[in-house]
């Protein structure tokens, strides 16, 4: 999913397009991520999370194989294959989580679990660079796409655990696709929820799609040391996820963590006014890890506060209404920030004005969490 962020500078020109444009294949992924989550729930329950991931992993698989055909329609479409692989993995994950993490260790288990999205992002950003120069950006493509088919084949021996309980006669067409977005609606806790990873989501998603291109562009980086910052702010964010799962089920609710985590990324986006060419490498380090820490470190703590106010046998369809909006915030922001990028001729002002929503956001979470403590 995140390997096309890191190819961008050296892809795009041979596509005819800029860097910058990554953004629309980002939004084209998460169009596939949000049809594929809100069909999640329905198809997990009568096939199992097991097998839903296998069709997930096998669909980027084919995914990433059209879009190394090289033409530029191809990686659009590739991106919609990707994106309808990748929006199951959170529901059908959840709904193994939710029947095996202890109660006292949800929001840690969930952490845990969720250091898998920014590992991920740290081993395209220190691996795709190196097979996009050895390989050539079409070659590495096909070949990360040959992973996912195999390791679709991989964890077929996990269904028999936990695909035990899949109930064949649950609803899984198309008229029932949009109910788990109904049933978020219908809760306003669960909606709060929600709106906050459509801002949060946003956030995220323009440090790893634009970062690159941005420490490229903006620094002069080349594109394996830029690759590397972004590794590096993707392990911080994996050491993130641990340490807020921790504060969010021993020192403070969950709501309070996810309100601070997004008054801290605010904050730390703002911090792009003062970038130049003129920072030290160490400090791009530390603002890429800030970044890191809190713009992708929020997502274990955010779905185990959403399985706890879930009924216990709608968590699939609950956390995949969820992700609608989470991953309808990452199909709007890329365009939008692209936009104001055209406007401003600066990605250090545009992430700077793009780190106000969550800050305005977190603030409104703690002080709801506090009232309501009241």
């Amino acid at each position: 999913m995140y390997c096309a962020p890191v190819m961008a500078p050296a892809a795009a020109p041979l596509l005819g397009v800029s860097p910058a444009a990554v953004g629309y294949f980002v939004t084209a992924a998460y169009l596939g991520s949000m049809i594929g989550t809100v069909t999640a729930g329905g198809w997990t329950a009568r096939f199992g999370p097991i097998r839903v991931s296998q069709v997930g992993m096998l669909l980027c698989g084919c995914g990433l194989a059209v879009a190394a055909s090289g033409a530029l329609w191809t990686v659009l479409v590739g991106a919609l294959l990707i994106g309808l692989g990748y929006g199951p993995a959170t529901p059908a994950s959840s709904v193994i989580l939710a029947r095996t993490a202890p109660a006292g260790m949800l929001a840690l288990t969930f952490s845990i679990k969720q250091t898998g999205v920014p590992l991920g992002t740290a081993i395209a950003g220190a691996a795709v660079p190196v097979m996009v120069l050895g390989l050539g950006w079409q070659a590495a493509a096909l070949t990360l796409g040959i992973v996912c088919a195999l390791f679709a084949l991989v964890i077929g021996p996990l269904r028999g655990r936990y695909d035990r309980e899949r109930d064949r006669a649950a609803p899984a067409s198309l008229r029932s696709a949009f109910a788990p977005v109904l049933i978020v609606v219908r809760d306003w806790r669960i909606a709060q929820l929600a709106l906050t990873s459509l801002v949060y989501g946003g956030v995220q998603i323009t440090l790893v799609a634009y970062l690159v291109t941005f420490l490229a562009d903006s620094f002069a980086l080349s594109l394996v040391l830029a690759g590397l910052v972004m590794a590096v702010s993707q392990l911080a964010s994996v050491a993130g996820r641990i340490v807020w799962g921790v504060a969010a089920d021993r020192i403070l609710s969950r709501r309070v963590t996810l309100g601070l985590l997004g008054i801290a990324m605010g904050v730390t986006a703002l911090f792009a006014l003062r970038a130049g060419p003129h920072w030290p490498l160490w400090s791009l380090f530390a603002f890429a890890m800030a970044l890191g820490a809190t713009a992708v470190g929020w997502n274990g703590v955010f779905l185990a506060e959403l399985t706890r106010l879930a009924p216990r046998d709608r968590v699939g369809d609950v956390t995949g209404g969820s992700a609608f909006f989470t991953f309808l915030g990452v199909v709007i922001t890329p365009p939008l920030f692209h936009f104001i990028l055209g406007l401003t001729s600066s990605y250090a002002t545009t992430y700077a004005l793009f780190g106000l929503p969550p800050l305005a956001v977190g603030v409104a979470l703690v002080m709801t969490a506090r009232i309501a403590r009241r």
